[in-house]
């Protein structure tokens, strides 16, 4: 199947486990990670775990740790955190949890993004990488920010992705 086809590929349906962090949300207020949800399902994929986590660098960093280290975990997406505000250090603790960036999927994230909200993309710290030999991706915890991640990046490259990292 082709890379950029947004559906479940060679890999059959990719097992995606997904982490809100946030200090206000629940589950029932929980919008962007039930969009996470909603289009990984959509796209033929299967939600094997989902969380909310308080923006505390330790337990996001901990409870990533865990999900890579499953084998029943192919990929994982978190949604909040990234901002610049003192309590957003979900970028801090994927980046301790990675093994290899991929740079360019904030730099694509912030370009999609500027052509939406402006410069205020800037202030985005979406980030993406391989941990354990599982793709991350790290969004901000608007709805928006996540159906354009999702959308437009993650889920039109995750099948090639893994097709990469399995050889």
């Amino acid at each position: 199947m082709a890379a950029h086809d947004r559906t479940a590929g060679a890999h059959g349906p990719i097992r995606i486990a997904v982490i809100t962090v946030s200090d206000t949300r629940i589950k029932s207020t929980d919008a962007s990670g039930a969009a996470i949800r909603a289009l990984c399902e959509a796209a033929g994929h299967r939600i094997v775990d989902s969380r909310i986590l308080p923006d505390e660098s330790a337990g996001v960093g901990a409870a990533l740790a865990e999900l890579v280290g499953r084998k029943d975990v192919d990929a994982v997406i978190l949604t909040g955190g990234t901002g610049i505000s003192p309590r957003d250090r979900t970028t801090e603790a994927v980046v301790g949890v990675l093994e290899q960036r991929l740079e360019g999927f904030g730099e694509l994230f912030r370009a999609l993004s500027f052509q939406q909200i402006g410069p205020a993309a800037m202030l985005s710290r979406a980030v993406g990488g391989i941990a354990r030999g599982k793709p991350v991706f790290s969004l901000p915890g608007s709805e928006k920010a996540v159906r354009l991640g999702v959308e437009r990046l993650i889920l039109p490259e995750l099948d090639h992705i893994l097709s990469q990292l399995r050889g």
